[in-house]
């Protein structure tokens, strides 16, 4: 820290050598409990300023277009008007906003943007009229359409990453005035009544996802597989697989990518295989919980006949969780049991998991019963935080796949062009996070609160200047 802060001081010592004139820079190791530190910090803080002030204004406000300004533009030089930046800022907005969920709509949207904002953006200036122009619908499907999509994927994931870690201002969506939502009470008093359990570590749930519209060139269906945070329900990344059985493969190209050292991941049985459980363990340096099913016979016939015998013998190791909701009663009933390598690679536990569901009344009407595995130990996670884990990994069906097919429409959409269906999805996957990271409960109320153009830009600080929208 002293260092970061003589440096700092250099950098304002050379760029304001009026200011500072006649003070020394000292060494790292005298700063520590020198009256002189506090004048560093205030020193500090005015080289970032003066930094800040020297910088691009639109990069210096907006995280997101500087994470899009990495996307590399694949068209040729030759006559070319548009910045790609300003095409993919603008289609990041759209997405936002009620109603912009197919490419005909993004350009209509965006073709309300004022001349200030795209003036901000770095739009196209016609040189004869001297306005501002924005790209036309052809050039909207042309660009999407011929995208690096594994660059865009880790731009969105980048930004949504730098948020969560907070090196970049969270997004914030205006409330419509009146009484608070009905999701947004729920989750209130979910985290009221279902308080997070002590030594919880960071997870994330991977599922796939077609897009039934869509299809690639060959005819083939369009399918993405998606890593979502359990804590914050914010995608994490994505990648496109050419069908449901390379769901697995793609899966574990996907791993390498995200920053998961130290995390749970949870899979579902598809993607219980070993090559996947070494990749977790022994290369990523993080945790998984796999179902075990007909794809793995052995195991769950081990993991069975290790788990079996009354409730009465497993009361230590047993953990009952209640819920109530939606017209419906669930519990759910999990028991642990120690396990090593010769069940299954990296694992430390298997676990036996009972759904009952019945109605309000309290009469149960079905059950379900699935044997899983994890490279938890014991005194890392309890068979309550396996519970928990598990519950939040369903979870992805409603809080991205429900929300996509549902709020965006994503399943009627017949984008089918080259990249743009996966472009579309990665969009639809940022404005998902960016309701969340501003945390809205219910993304339709969210995006209905965006009505408003200098709204939607200014979730993610484009248009305004020193706090104001131009």
């Amino acid at each position: 820290m002293e260092y970061e802060r003589a440096r700092l001081l250099l950098i304002f010592q050379v760029s304001n050598p009026k200011i500072v004139a006649g003070v020394a820079l000292v060494s790292p190791s005298s700063l520590t409990g020198s009256p002189l530190v506090p004048a560093l910090d205030q020193l500090a803080d005015l080289a970032l300023w003066e930094a800040e002030l020297t910088a691009d204004p639109v990069m210096v406000e907006s995280a997101l277009m500087r994470r899009l300004a990495a996307v590399p533009d694949r068209r040729s030089g030759c006559g070319l008007r548009h910045p790609l930046v300003v095409i993919l800022t603008l289609t990041a907005c759209a997405t936002l906003v009620v109603g912009s969920d197919s490419i005909a709509a993004i350009r209509q949207w965006a073709a309300r943007t004022s001349p200030a904002v795209l003036e901000r953006l770095g739009a196209y200036l016609d040189p004869f009229t001297g306005l501002f122009v924005v790209p036309s619908e052809k050039t909207f499907r042309r660009v999407l359409a011929d995208l690096d999509a594994d660059a865009l994927d880790a731009a969105i994931s980048g930004y949504v990453a730098d948020v969560v870690r907070r090196q970049a201002p969270r997004p914030q969506i205006p409330h419509a005035p009146g009484p608070v939502e009905r999701e947004q009470r729920r989750a209130t008093q979910r985290q009221r009544t279902h308080p997070a359990l002590d030594g919880l570590l960071p997870g994330a749930a991977l599922d796939g996802k077609a897009l039934r519209g869509a299809r690639t060139i060959d005819g083939g269906r369009v399918f993405l597989v998606g890593a979502i945070s359990h804590e914050h329900g914010v995608i994490l990344g994505q990648c496109q697989v050419a069908g449901k059985r390379g769901e697995g493969p793609a899966a574990r190209a996907l791993l390498p990518r995200l920053e998961v050292a130290g995390m749970v991941l949870t899979l579902d049985a598809l993607h219980t295989t070993k090559a996947t459980a070494r990749l977790i363990t022994q290369q990523l340096g993080a945790h998984y919980i796999l179902i075990l099913k007909g794809n793995q016979p052995l195991a769950r016939a081990a993991a069975q006949a290790l788990l079996t015998g009354p409730d009465a013998d497993w009361t230590d190791t047993t953990s009952i969780d209640d819920d109530h909701g939606h017209g419906r009663t669930e519990r759910r009933t999990i028991r642990t049991a120690p396990a090593d390598d010769s069940l299954f690679p990296g694992a430390r536990q298997a676990f036996r998991l009972r759904r009952d569901l019945g109605g309000l009344d309290g009469v149960w009407t079905s059950k379900e019963i699935v044997y899983g595995i994890t490279s938890l130990p014991a005194e890392a996670a309890g068979p309550a935080h396996l519970n928990h884990y598990e519950r939040a990994h369903w979870g992805v069906e409603n809080r991205l796949n429900w929300v996509r097919d549902v709020t965006f429409r994503e399943d009627h959409s017949q984008v089918r062009t080259g990249t743009a269906p996966r472009a579309l999805a990665g969009f639809r996957n940022l404005a998902i996070s960016t309701a969340r990271l501003a945390g809205r409960a219910n993304i339709a109320h969210a995006r209905r609160d965006l009505l408003d153009h200098h709204d939607a830009f200014a979730v993610h600080n484009i248009g305004s200047t020193n706090g104001k929208q131009t």
